[in-house]
């Protein structure tokens, strides 16, 4: 480019600058604000008004105030970007907390482009095409940080709410498990905080050690899905309730489903949030019965016999110490196939399924049992009789 060409385009530049100034210093503030309303009060989020107009246009004329005088600047200041900074926040917070979804604020703030640079051209000449053309760039990226920015403070702040959410929630879930049991009128309270039925049907489930793994995972897979599961850490355990839900292929029931496969306890007939409690109890102690042998949850139906076991054993009373000293008077084999005979009977009730179990003819089965009440004076076909050894071999 020659030295012409180069005085001309300087002086372009120049004329730029002044004519760009003058443009933005007939922009009214007001009227783009009043635009602004006119226009964000039809998008979804905004239209229900969750914010009164007074304080969108209020937020409004700031945003706008600053953006042109951002624009005016040239090269941009600090002062500049601190005051946009400050009113995105007060946007962001503020749109978080009334509850305007995130897609929303994002369609509103972008409408501040489409508004300013209507008014541009409005109040442009014939002659200011060029120099439209050679700004657009810097209105969309200084429109563009604004909204970013704002973006990310309703992030931050809804992250926030949630956190505050959480912990208050939790909170009312603690005392739930406490050492006393709250008072009905605090039971009303968490039960609506928590938005659960006070009185319905509850499960409740209880994890210890390296089991709890496998219930947080079910846990937060059915939260993925809307559906919820409250837990709460209890000593060396983790404890899980949910109200009941038999709806087929909901995140609930299907989670259900999944958490009686896992090893922990569970409880299944919990009236009430006032017996979670008692609940969760009782689902420790059928945790604490698990064996290596157990790959599902043990419940009530399951383990009653190991509970009785665990109690009686815990009160000093005997339950077959007698046929354990009398068993002992048989040689090894022949104790091995009068226990295994009882063991199938007890487990079956039915002479024929035991004998089909053992592969031995009915008649076999029925002298084994026999001969085991000839020497411990126990006839296992005798439920009063049977049933302290089902307890006794939990």
């Amino acid at each position: 480019m020659n030295s012409f060409g180069a005085a001309q385009k300087a002086e372009s530049v120049k004329g730029d600058d002044k004519r760009w100034s003058t443009l933005l210093a007939q922009l009214s503030v007001a009227d783009l604000t009043e635009h602004f309303l006119a226009r964000v009060l039809r998008v979804p989020g905004y239209d229900t008004l969750p914010l009164p107009s007074s304080e969108i246009r209020r937020t409004g004329s700031a945003s706008f105030d600053a953006l042109i005088r951002g624009l005016q600047q040239g090269t941009e200041g600090r002062s500049g970007r601190a005051e946009r900074l400050a009113i995105a926040t007060d946007v962001g917070v503020s749109r978080a907390r009334a509850g305007i979804p995130i897609e929303s604020l994002m369609t509103a703030i972008r409408l501040d482009f489409s508004i300013l640079w209507g008014e541009l051209t409005a109040i442009a000449k014939d002659g200011d095409a060029g120099l439209l053309v050679r700004h657009a760039d810097r209105v969309w990226n200084i429109v563009d940080s604004y909204a970013s920015q704002t973006q990310s403070t309703y992030m931050a702040e809804r992250q926030r709410m949630q956190s505050e959410a959480s912990s208050v929630r939790q909170g009312y879930v603690a005392a739930l498990f406490g050492e006393t049991s709250p008072p009905a009128e605090m039971l009303s309270q968490i039960a609506g905080e928590l938005d659960i039925d006070q009185a319905g049907a509850f499960c409740v489930a209880m994890a210890l050690g390296e089991d709890m793994a496998g219930l947080r995972v079910v846990v937060a897979s059915a939260a993925h899905r809307d559906g919820e599961i409250f837990t709460y850490h209890l000593g060396d355990g983790l404890v899980a309730f949910w109200p009941r839900d038999d709806r087929p292929g909901s995140a609930v029931q299907e989670a259900a489903a999944q958490i009686s496969s896992l090893r922990l306890g569970l409880v299944e007939a919990v009236r009430g949030i006032a017996d979670l409690r008692g609940a969760a109890r009782r689902a420790r102690e059928l945790a604490q019965l698990l064996t290596p042998q157990d790959s599902q949850a043990l419940t009530m139906t399951i383990a009653w016999a190991r509970i009785a076991r665990r109690r009686l054993g815990a009160s000093g009373s005997p339950i077959a110490g007698d046929v354990e000293a009398a068993l002992a008077q048989c040689g090894g084999a022949e104790r091995n196939r009068l226990v295994e005979a009882v063991r199938a009977y007890l487990a079956s009730g039915s002479i024929a399924a035991s004998a089909d179990t053992l592969f031995c003819h009915r008649n076999t089965l029925m002298n084994r049992l026999r001969r085991f009440a000839d020497i411990t004076g126990v006839d296992v076909t005798v439920p009063q009789q049977a049933a302290r050894l089902v307890v006794a071999w939990a």
